[in-house]
């Protein structure tokens, strides 16, 4: 017997939104009485509209230098790739973009906190099951679950639209967001960008990956599906595998550098944990596709076009990956690994040293065997 589509979609973005409430730092809440009275005032409706007026100030400015630094990044890259620029609408994308961030805004000024944002991280804190009090709580001051109900679906249709004729173009959409995310938070004091990140991971994840995708195919499966089961077992701990990766790879490659710093650095750190995460998400979409297709039209294009512009090497790729795997083949049942392996095999086949020669960014090329390639998804 089967489960109602709309039911499957609700529960697999319920579990997401949950996800923030048990991944959010809570160092920020372990300080003084002056520190906790300076938070209040951050999160209190007047301290929210404050913020909030801030950004939607620089809103506009910021669109536009965000769109100039994806230029100067990407642009060499569209015609190496042979990216039709027709494609490529700065215009609208920017327009897109700030549609995004001046909803994402006004979800901040209207929630107005019941409870103290202490009260919240205690019960973070404590790892108890949440209970429907607890996330009842925690939309209302944090609010990323009740964000992602309000700009999910927009966000979604943005990723349907720019990857429809070449799956490369959301890597400059996503790369507009990135920038004008990180330019907006460094306007702010450092309370009110704790608090103003979460909602924008909210659209980061959104748009790195393919969710709603993901829900609309678990929606096809049946309550016992294998496929089904693989998936919402990973999906509450998909933060957690990724952080334990990021740890690892860090103390494998204790100085390597990519062109944004040290794989140490916090901000290196956050994409890295957010790039596990999206390969997690592929992962599950062909699983419960039933397709390779969404890893060798989307994701592979755009590691290929986008990684070496940022220096990271195909061995860290790899070295992710394994450790992946390993972290499946310990969280699942036995039928459950089976119904993932395959995809995830696929994913290993396209990052290994047959593709990508173990010298090649480091020599400035990003050439791989086509022929092999192609022989994978024949």
């Amino acid at each position: 017997m089967g489960v109602t589509p709309k039911s499957t979609t609700l529960s697999l973005a319920s579990q997401w939104a949950k996800k923030y409430l048990q991944n959010l730092d809570n160092g920020l809440y372990q300080q003084s009485e002056p520190e906790r009275e300076s938070l209040n005032n951050v999160v209190s409706q007047d301290g929210r509209k404050k913020t909030a007026q801030s950004l939607y100030g620089s809103l506009r400015t910021v669109s536009h230098q965000a769109w100039n630094r994806v230029e100067i990044l990407l642009a060499t890259e569209a015609k190496r790739h042979k990216i039709d620029p027709e494609l490529i609408n700065p215009w609208e994308i920017t327009a897109e973009s700030f549609k995004i961030y001046e909803k994402t805004l006004k979800v901040y000024t209207q929630q107005v906190p019941q409870r103290q944002l202490s009260t919240v991280m205690r019960l973070a804190r404590t790892g108890e099951p949440l209970s429907e009090k607890a996330l009842s709580i925690y939309t209302e001051q944090v609010a990323p679950s009740q964000l992602a109900t309000v700009i999910g679906h927009n966000v979604g249709e943005i990723r349907k639209k720019y990857t429809e004729q070449d799956p490369r173009v959301i890597g400059f959409v996503s790369m507009q967001f990135h920038y004008t995310s990180q330019m907006l938070l460094d306007t702010l004091s450092p309370l009110e960008r704790s608090i103003i990140s979460a909602y924008f991971k909210v659209i980061d994840d959104h748009l790195y990956m393919p969710l709603q995708r993901v829900y609309e195919a678990a929606a096809e499966h049946d309550y016992d599906s294998k496929e089904l089961s693989a998936v919402q077992s990973l999906l509450p701990v998909s933060t957690e595998i990724a952080k334990n990766i990021s740890k690892k790879i860090i103390d494998i490659y204790p100085n390597y550098r990519c062109s944004s710093g040290r794989l140490s650095d916090a901000a290196v750190m956050i994409s890295s944990i957010r790039d596990i995460e999206m390969f997690q998400v592929y992962l599950w979409l062909s699983t419960l596709e039933g397709s390779v297709a969404a890893l060798t039209q989307e994701l592979f294009p755009l590691c290929v076009m986008l990684y070496p512009t940022f220096n990271v090497q195909w061995e860290l790729i790899r070295q992710m990956l394994h450790l992946l795997g390993q972290e499946i083949r310990q969280r699942l049942t036995t039928q459950q690994v089976d119904a993932l392996m395959p995809y995830y095999q696929v994913l290993w086949q396209m990052f290994s040293p047959e593709v990508f020669g173990e010298l090649d960014l480091r020599s400035g090329r990003d050439e791989f065997n086509e022929d092999f390639v192609n022989s994978l998804f024949a």
